[in-house]
């Protein structure tokens, strides 16, 4: 009897983990320095949820995420776009950054000037922020 208990405890173990990458749900970036969430239905009522490891197993327990961001200390650009099949679609020059507005495969979307924008990219000095669909709050 001992043996069927610690079987079926096992036997659960083991079914458990398996259905983990079931419910695995990947983030649109590889984890950099952080990752942010962007939770709530509209930009005025966003809320930010960050982690600094874990992000995947993060957003598992948020329900309602509109984006997400992540910051780099460096980032080769044209390659990055390539691996989300992303194009600049245009830039936006501030006395201390540079920020794209992109086009990728990506899930998040808004309009900026008319343009479906779901990628921005900025370039400061110490890093970069990349976020889906834009950087939202102060950068």
């Amino acid at each position: 009897m001992k043996f069927l208990k610690i079987f079926a405890a096992l036997f659960c173990a083991a079914a458990c983990a398996a259905c983990i990458p079931l419910f695995n749900s990947s983030t649109c970036f590889e984890e950099g320095e952080s990752y942010t969430f962007f939770c709530g239905d509209t930009s005025r009522e966003c809320r930010e949820v960050t982690v600094t490891r874990g992000s995947a197993l993060k957003k598992l327990t948020l329900d309602d995420i509109n984006g997400e961001s992540t910051a780099y200390t460096e980032l080769d650009i044209e390659n990055f776009l390539s691996e989300v099949g992303g194009r600049i679609l245009f830039c936006e020059k501030l006395y201390d950054s540079t920020n794209y507005y992109c086009s990728a495969d990506l899930p998040y979307s808004v309009y900026l000037y008319g343009q479906e924008i779901n990628l921005h990219i900025c370039v400061k000095e110490g890093g970069v922020t990349v976020a889906s669909p834009i950087i939202f709050g102060g950068y």
